[in-house]
């Protein structure tokens, strides 16, 4: 073998132990998360309601840090740059998904860039209005709007966002012209809500919940397969008419591409022992999300066809690329 065989084969072999030793410590440092969405919102919620009790498991703290703005695709940049060392993540939603189709100019890759780990849940998103709005069922809502010359508007947490994606899959099932008012977080949409400024918003049921039980939203349909535990009287969009409406949303943790398989298989192990213990479920049950129990390979085929449903879900209502 000639002699620059040998150095290559040395350097290979001299780095073999580092990288098993790195993935058998990981994690040996505090671990940050990026959240791409404001604080109040279901996907900044839920992990840290889950990661409260990962944490102790990996034996290191896990840092939530939330970097909102143009749907998600900020911080999710952020983690695309990053060192695929495990050391820091991404907790995305539905929105992962979409970004391609309305973001072309996109700094990273959403499919290359990004290694999925586990699936945190899924949860419906609930169409409510303010109580000053008059509106009893979703029926009064399509039809104020469609006499209204200007049409009604809607709140989202940003372009391209499951909140906006669920308003409009519904407006396009409701034949309805509405007008999209998109905000930087939750907790901003729903209180424009609740003000009366916009008409409507697709909000998760953890974020809207609290309010709707003060009396302060009225709750008018849920868009997922079937009714939310935590508002047992409140129709689907499927009940009220609007079978095509249904677009709930998802939430996942993922980790820059070229991360080692050791250190996603050991994430994704501990995060599915935190999501199948009862303290967990109950707690998550509250938030309105129901874990789905997935494999690591499972959960990126499933993000793998999210990939291709929802770009053509773009295209069908009419959304222009940024």
């Amino acid at each position: 073998m000639k002699r620059s065989g040998l150095m290559l084969l040395a350097v290979f072999a001299w780095n073999l132990p580092t990288v098993a030793a790195s993935a058998q410590t990981w994690p040996a440092e505090a671990v940050r998360v990026i959240v791409p969405y404001g604080t109040g919102s279901t996907t900044d919620i839920v992990p840290r309601a889950i990661f409260e009790q990962l944490a102790p498991q990996l034996g290191q703290p896990i840092i939530v840090e939330n970097r909102p703005g143009a749907g998600g695709t900020i911080g999710s940049g952020l983690v695309a740059a990053a060192k695929p060392n495990g050391y820091t993540l991404l907790v995305n939603s539905t929105a992962h998904t979409i970004a391609p189709a309305l973001y072309p100019r996109l700094s990273y890759d959403p499919k290359r860039d990004f290694a999925a780990v586990a699936s945190l849940g899924i949860s419906p998103n609930v169409l409510v209005v303010a109580p000053e709005e008059n509106f009893k069922t979703v029926g009064d809502l399509v039809a104020a709007g469609k006499a209204k010359p200007d049409g009604l508007t809607f709140a989202s947490v940003g372009v391209g966002t499951a909140t906006h994606l669920s308003a409009e899959r519904f407006c396009f099932s409701a034949g309805l012209e509405a007008v999209h008012v998109p905000f930087k977080g939750g907790a901003e949409a729903m209180a424009e809500t609740m003000a009366g400024r916009v008409n409507f918003f697709f909000g998760p049921v953890g974020l809207v919940l609290p309010m709707i039980r003060a009396g302060k939203l009225t709750a008018l349909a849920v868009n997922g397969a079937k009714r939310a535990a935590a508002l047992p009287d409140v129709p689907t969009t499927r009940e009220a008419g609007f079978a095509d409406a249904e677009y709930p949303i998802w939430f996942g943790l993922f980790a820059p591409a070229k991360t080692q398989p050791a250190i996603l298989d050991r994430l994704h192990d501990e995060t599915v022992k935190t999501l199948q213990t009862p303290k967990m479920r109950a707690r998550l049950a509250t938030l309105g999300v129901d874990p789905v129990d997935m494999t690591r390979a499972a959960f990126g085929a499933y993000v793998e066809e999210q990939f291709a449903i929802n770009p053509a879900l773009v295209k069908a209502i009419g959304l222009k690329p940024e």
